[in-house]
């Protein structure tokens, strides 16, 4: 019995997509995925530009069929600042590792979140420097090894690890969207994202999505073992959520007369 060759596929509905050049197993690419459906789903790839900080995430760069920019280490936040505040119209996306965000760059996530800037941000924490080897990052785990650290880190010696949701929804206004997802949970990540996304559209503030991310060639782990430390261990210290939600309290608002 002859079968008849499937019809090519309309040109309109192929979906482009090439491979990501994260290690095997890490987390970014999930996050990416995540960014890459929302701005799919929102409608606005001609209106983005996406900038990604050194170190892993600058891996990023090319992964869009949008604007793109590379930024200095730590300086990805003011640069989508600029573009914002020069062409307003633009959805602007800053992209890091948590230590492009909390070390280096936590000076221009924290201004450009007390000045409410329109922008949003997206954070892979993943626990470590990764690109560099593993070395202790300021969202390693109280009692974690890592390379700079092979006893595990001592709150004592070092501090507590940086907690940037709860950070930033401290010192941002009534505007801004603050959450914390994770990559065992991409629905719920995905939903996060898009909030923020839809939260710098409609011009009411600063939008902030840490999301929690594996990297086993660091870590030191195989697929077990990572998994368990995103599921279990990770949102003991880093719970995941919105920390602050304009659309939640403008329904409240109104509903409250």
């Amino acid at each position: 019995m002859s079968v008849s060759p499937q019809p090519a596929m309309p040109k309109s509905w192929r979906v482009e997509t090439k491979p990501h050049k994260f290690c095997p197993g890490c987390g970014h690419g999930l996050v990416l995925k995540c960014l890459g459906e929302a701005i799919d789903e929102l409608g606005i790839q001609d209106r983005v530009v996406f900038g990604c900080d050194i170190g892993c995430s600058l891996l990023s760069w090319d992964f869009f069929n949008c604007d793109s920019v590379q930024t200095h280490h730590g300086r990805t936040t003011p640069v989508m600042t600029g573009i914002k505040r020069a062409n307003p119209d633009l959805i602007t996306i800053a992209y890091m590792g948590d230590g492009g965000g909390y070390a280096i760059g936590i000076g221009g996530i924290v201004n450009a979140a007390a000045r409410n800037e329109k922008v949003t941000v997206l954070l892979a924490n993943n626990t470590v420097y990764a690109m560099t080897g593993g070395q202790m990052s300021p969202c390693t785990m109280p009692g974690q090894k890592v390379e700079t650290a092979p006893y595990g880190r001592d709150p004592e010696a070092t501090g507590m690890p940086t907690q940037g949701p709860e950070m930033l929804a401290a010192i941002t206004g009534d505007g801004a969207y603050v959450a914390r997802g994770t990559t065992s949970n991409l629905r719920q990540l995905k939903g996060y994202i898009k909030k923020a996304l839809q939260n710098q559209m409609e011009g009411n503030g600063f939008s902030f999505v840490e999301a929690l991310a594996g990297c086993p060639t660091n870590w030191r782990t195989n697929a077990e073992k990572t998994w368990a430390f995103i599921e279990k261990e990770m949102p003991q210290y880093y719970k995941v959520g919105e920390k602050k939600n304009p659309f939640e309290a403008k329904k409240e608002a109104q509903q409250n007369g």
